[in-house]
């Protein structure tokens, strides 16, 4: 089985409120603050689209109107469609709802983080596995502002820690392999989050990590804002 990425559908979470930016950015979307001249969702279409995958689903709901009228129904190769959610459907409950038009693996990212990931490699490395779903997960050097994903020797997810617990280790990167069938099982309508809930209720199904590089970069905060301005400014 081929492990191009260009057959995957991918869903970017766009609906969040972004209320802990609103000091900096109150004017539009989070995933619109901008980032090196460009809106931060813009690297994220690139990187798809520079990966050869072909059609994305926007998961939107704040100021979604602000996005569509940037973005339209193309971006370089991909095809954009949109999934809307009316009322706050969370991570997980606005993946079920994108996931209902896809078949098979759907590949998730969040719309307000960026790292380095091969979606080959990762593509790769979930068929290899045999995990039915896979998160990426990155190493930094303290945990404490993450949250800590605890793993087997064979990269396989044991649990998940809350913010809080320090020093090194690996964290979330926000960048999975889902199946879409999973998240279909979410009740319609039904708000939910994908990290505090979802993921650790699939870990009995097998729920793997993919390792990619960082530095992981957010722009959920002030402060991490100013860094990812930073660090991406010649992207």
């Amino acid at each position: 089985m081929s492990s191009r990425p260009s057959g995957l559908t991918a869903a970017i979470l766009c609906g969040g409120l972004g209320t802990r930016l609103r000091s900096v950015v109150s004017d539009r979307p989070k995933v619109l603050a901008e980032v090196a001249g460009q809106p931060f969702l813009t690297l994220l279409l690139r990187t798809l689209d520079e990966a050869g995958i072909r059609r994305v689903i926007l998961c939107t709901g704040y100021k979604a109107a602000a996005i569509r009228a940037i973005y339209g129904t193309v971006f370089g190769s991909l095809t954009i469609e949109y999934s809307h959610e009316d009322t706050p459907l969370g991570t997980g409950g606005a993946l079920a709802q994108a996931a209902r038009s896809v078949e098979g693996d759907l590949l998730a990212l969040n719309g307000d983080s960026y790292c380095a990931v091969d979606f080959s490699a990762l593509l790769s490395h979930h068929r290899a596995s045999g995990a039915a779903a896979t998160l990426s997960v990155c190493e930094v050097a303290d945990t404490a502002a993450f949250g800590r994903v605890t793993l087997d020797n064979q990269a396989r997810v044991l649990g998940f820690s809350e913010k809080g617990a320090s020093g090194p280790g690996p964290v979330n990167a926000g960048v999975y392999l889902l199946p879409s069938d999973w998240l279909r099982e979410v009740v319609p309508g039904q708000s939910v989050s994908l990290e505090r809930e979802l993921l650790p209720a699939w870990l009995s199904r097998g729920v793997g990590a993919f390792a990619v590089p960082g530095p992981l970069i957010d722009i959920g905060t002030p402060q991490t804002y100013a860094f990812a301005r930073h660090a991406l400014s010649n992207t």
